[in-house]
């Protein structure tokens, strides 16, 4: 079973962070960036996101160095937990409060056990995230993992030291530090003897595995801070859980062309254009979409089409387009599928329903991988509350 280790984390030493957290990485757009950069000096982007041509991780470096120096962040005087709670309304309109901690997890080789994905992933080429860890010696951003200890969410109840929270975009995210021996060490030993599922990070997972190694082969030591990363742990429970659906853009075929080979699973009704109300629908009554230049058709799966098929829109839709030469890609949002149809950076799309908490945890206990992007959990985690250095002793 993985360990999962307090550490002593790198944190903001201001006590407003609006100006200073940010997005992860992987969802922010150029002018996104540009936008938090212009914010403040110290915002993390200039170091999660570093610019500079072939020197930006260079000077990645030289500004988290910096910021340590100039006492823009401080680290803990002990190892500690964190604790990260969300308190959001979701897309139903149902109210949540997710918690979970950040620490240490160890990073196991694949196929080891105890820290599973949950989906296939897509490979990266990039080697973006690495050369950045390489550089500034520092995991920035956090794996997002959900534990199968029952019973974590109540262990961590009780607030811990206030290190501060923002509001962004209607989500509440507050974080407090744990550092107490007794509570660290309950922590630790809730959440070690138990698998962890990898909820979002895969990418950056995999990552750590990699630097880890490189550590290894360098050093010829496995007892360095590059033996984890950094992660946060929530519990596989569905009242905390907000999970949207990743749905799947087509080129390489027409719309007529795939429309057609989707008719050899399922039955297609023309329907008007799509709209929130649509998504509810779906998931009420058990149907995709087809969306095409010339409109939209409902999908219903024709008697015993996917029998063998794990219920998975994604899956199901593996199956049905099986030899096709359509190519798939991966888009969240009504708006921005819809806009990806209209302006022709896609020849057809297909909106897919979520999937249920109860099957994620279905497919985790029976060691299954869902077809990749299966999942979007929302709302995101922010970069900055944490800093988590792998350079210390």
């Amino acid at each position: 079973m993985p360990r999962f280790e307090p550490f002593r984390a790198l944190r903001y030493a201001a006590s407003d962070l609006d100006d200073l957290i940010a997005p992860p990485y992987d969802v922010l757009s150029p002018d996104d960036v540009a936008e938090l950069a212009a914010r403040s000096p110290s915002n993390i982007v200039h170091v999660d996101v570093p610019a500079g041509g072939d020197e930006r991780y260079e000077n990645a470096a030289r500004v988290l160095a910096g910021w340590v120096d100039d006492g823009v962040l401080v680290a803990d005087d002990e190892p500690s937990f964190t604790i990260y709670r969300m308190l959001f309304t979701d897309a139903t309109g149902a109210d949540r409060a997710l918690v979970g901690v950040l620490g240490g997890l160890e990073v196991v080789d694949v196929g080891a056990g105890g820290v599973l994905p949950h989906e296939r992933t897509t490979p990266k080429a990039s080697t973006d995230r690495f050369d950045l860890t390489r550089a500034t010696s520092a995991n920035l951003s956090p794996v997002w993992g959900l534990s199968l200890a029952a019973g974590l969410s109540e262990l961590l109840a009780e607030p811990g030291e206030p290190v501060g929270e923002v509001m962004v975009d209607g989500v509440r995210h507050i974080v407090e530090r744990v550092s107490d021996p007794e509570r660290v060490a309950a922590i630790r030993d809730h959440v070690a003897p138990h698998d962890v599922l990898i909820a979002d990070g895969h990418h950056r997972y995999s990552i750590s595995r990699t630097y880890r190694d490189e550590v290894r082969a360098t050093t010829g030591h496995s007892d360095t801070p590059a033996e984890q990363t950094l992660a946060f742990i929530g519990e596989l429970v569905a009242e905390q859980l907000s999970v949207e659906a990743i749905h799947r853009i087509y080129t390489g075929v027409t719309a007529d062309e795939l429309a057609a080979t989707l008719a050899g699973s399922f039955d297609l009704t023309p329907i008007d254009d799509p709209t929130p109300a649509t998504l509810a629908a779906m998931v009420a009554e058990g149907f995709l979409v087809l969306i095409t230049p010339e409109g939209a058709q409902r999908l219903d799966a024709k008697p015993a089409a996917f029998d063998g098929v794990r219920a998975i829109d994604g899956a199901w839709l593996e199956h049905a387009l099986a030899g096709s030469p359509a190519v798939v890609d991966y888009q969240h949002g009504l708006a921005e599928v819809t806009a990806a149809v209209e302006s022709g950076r896609a020849a057809a799309a297909v909106l897919i329903r979520p999937v249920s908490v109860a099957e994620i945890e279905r497919t985790a206990r029976e060691g299954v991988l869902m077809p990749p992007k299966s999942t979007f959990f929302t709302p995101k985690l922010r970069t900055g509350f944490v800093i988590r250095p792998l350079s210390q002793t």
